[in-house]
């Protein structure tokens, strides 16, 4: 929670706001906090807790602390070596995952986690675009691989499969070029719009979307995400030549796509990890559209380099996320109520 906070105050500092409390320190470090600490805590708590096994938890242990560290103003040597270990062991767990039950999708987490170390290594290296691509292949690919083992229900073709797998072959090559030419992000764009395209096409969200309930929530905010990371990757083949455009870019991915699959797995992933149930309530759409409507103007201020639009979109980032989590934590509670009510 210290990394999301840092992270999110340092996203709100970049675009342009400012906090007593905040260290100014924290602006150039809004992706490692963001990413590398915060995600690679969560991600990594649910895989210790899938694995069953005590070492598992040296991953999301290991990141939080890198996030502390990076926070508190610790030498970045320190804090990101810390990260790069902690990513480490969250692709032990995954592979070891794979090897109980080989498939696809463990593969393509296995890869996500291996772009996770990654990351912190370049951004020692003075390579921020390499750090940003290795980040961003970390996210992107653990939700299709997470999608891909659902589609079990709805099985792609052998013709569909193969093709995510040349998707997901140039993706890896686009994110490797990152790492000699900024090129490398036109690359990664272009890969990001066919996943995107192929995810529309190919996922069960597309059938579930006509139900009712959470059901249809979920499906809402994987569909809306997958518009996101198809316009995030078209920005980014489009090659942004302005920081306002590649913020436009970057951010229709890592909050667009990224965080409406997080709105949406949550009242899933959260019960399994913690033990608490959260269930279905029509509240759920509040920091969904909060998140959608705040991200049109942070990316409508990016293209028409309005300044004042981007600070407006990021705090409604924020507030979308603050929302999230306090209905999150109120559905818990009242949930809670319910069961411990005599009947």
């Amino acid at each position: 929670m210290l990394s999301l906070l840092a992270g999110v105050s340092a996203g709100l500092l970049r675009a342009g706001w400012n906090f007593p409390v905040a260290q100014t320190a924290w602006v150039g470090l809004h992706a490692p906090l963001m990413i590398g600490a915060f995600f690679g805590t969560v991600i990594g708590l649910e895989r210790a807790v899938a694995l069953g096994r005590g070492w598992g938890y040296l991953a999301p242990l290991a990141a939080g602390l890198s996030g502390i560290l990076l926070g508190a103003g610790a030498p970045q040597l320190e804090a990101f070596f810390l990260m790069a270990c902690g990513a480490l062991v969250l692709m032990l767990t995954t592979l070891r995952a794979a090897q109980r039950q080989p498939s696809l999708h463990a593969n393509i987490l296995a890869l996500a986690a291996a772009l996770a170390v990654t990351a912190p290594l370049a951004w020692l290296l003075d390579q921020p675009l390499a750090a940003i691509a290795g980040w961003m292949g970390f996210l992107v690919l653990t939700i299709a691989g997470e999608r891909l083992e659902l589609s079990r229900f709805l099985p792609p073709s052998p013709l569909a499969r193969r093709l995510f797998m040349a998707i997901v072959s140039v993706f890896l090559l686009a994110v490797l070029a990152t790492w000699f030419s900024p090129a490398g992000l036109r690359l990664l764009g272009f890969t990001l719009a066919a996943l995107a395209l192929w995810l529309l096409r190919q996922d069960v969200a597309r059938r579930t979307v006509r139900q009712a309930g959470l059901t249809r929530f979920i499906a809402l905010c994987l569909l809306s995400g997958y518009v996101w990371l198809l316009l995030g990757g078209a920005l980014l083949a489009w090659q942004p030549d302005t920081a306002f455009l590649m913020d436009a870019a970057l951010h229709a991915v890592f909050v667009g796509f990224v965080l409406a699959m997080v709105f949406g797995h949550a009242p899933i992933i959260f019960p399994a990890v913690v033990r608490v149930a959260l269930p279905y309530h029509r509240g759920f759409y509040l920091p969904l559209l909060v998140l959608h409507f705040s991200l049109l103007l942070r990316v409508g201020g990016g293209l028409a380099g309005e300044s004042a639009w981007r600070a407006l979109g990021a705090a409604g980032n924020a507030l979308a996320l603050a929302l999230f989590i306090l209905t999150m934590v109120f559905t818990a509670l009242s949930g809670r109520k319910r069961r411990a009510a005599p009947r």
